[in-house]
């Protein structure tokens, strides 16, 4: 079950038992990591609970916070559906390029697909921020390019840190 608040025209946020929520620390992982979450294909806010179900079990990480989930409108290819967006805060001990590889496998186990850029998806994760690191390799590069102008970042961010 979702609570639904209508921001504006374009912006919708929904809370449910799992995202808008903050989660007591259990372990000592070292890294703090901020993901973006997204998709526009399918059941997206249940896939988003399979994955946090995924994140739940997973020993490697921990999750401190999630976002209410936003659905807002595309940018760069606009044809295409709404997408639903969130952020997840863990905590971990993997170093960033094998957490990168890390979120590449779930991608892939949820069935994510590579077309074009900004093309329709199940599922999409990114590494916004790590740790205060500033990393900027061809792979990587952190804190998320221009992550500061898109409001599928900002508003799950807002929401977060209130």
């Amino acid at each position: 079950m979702y609570i639904k608040r209508k921001l504006n025209v374009d912006l919708t946020t929904f809370k449910s038992l799992c995202f808008g929520k903050t989660y007591r620390a259990k372990n000592s992982h070292r890294y703090s990591v901020t993901v973006g979450i997204g998709g526009n294909t399918g059941d997206v806010k249940r896939r988003f609970e399979h994955l946090f179900n995924y994140f739940k079990k997973d020993k490697r990480v921990e999750i401190l916070e999630t976002s209410l989930i936003l659905k807002n409108p595309p940018f760069g290819f606009t044809d295409q559906d709404d997408f639903f967006n969130s952020i997840i805060v863990f905590k971990t001990s993997m170093q960033p390029i094998f957490f990168l590889n890390y979120l590449m496998r779930l991608e892939k186990k949820f069935a994510r697909q590579k077309s074009f850029a900004n093309a329709p998806r199940t599922l999409d994760l990114d590494i916004i921020f790590f740790d205060n690191r500033v990393i900027n390799k061809p792979k990587l590069q952190i804190p998320h390019i221009e992550w500061f102008k898109r409001d599928s970042v900002l508003i799950p961010l807002m929401d977060i840190y209130k």
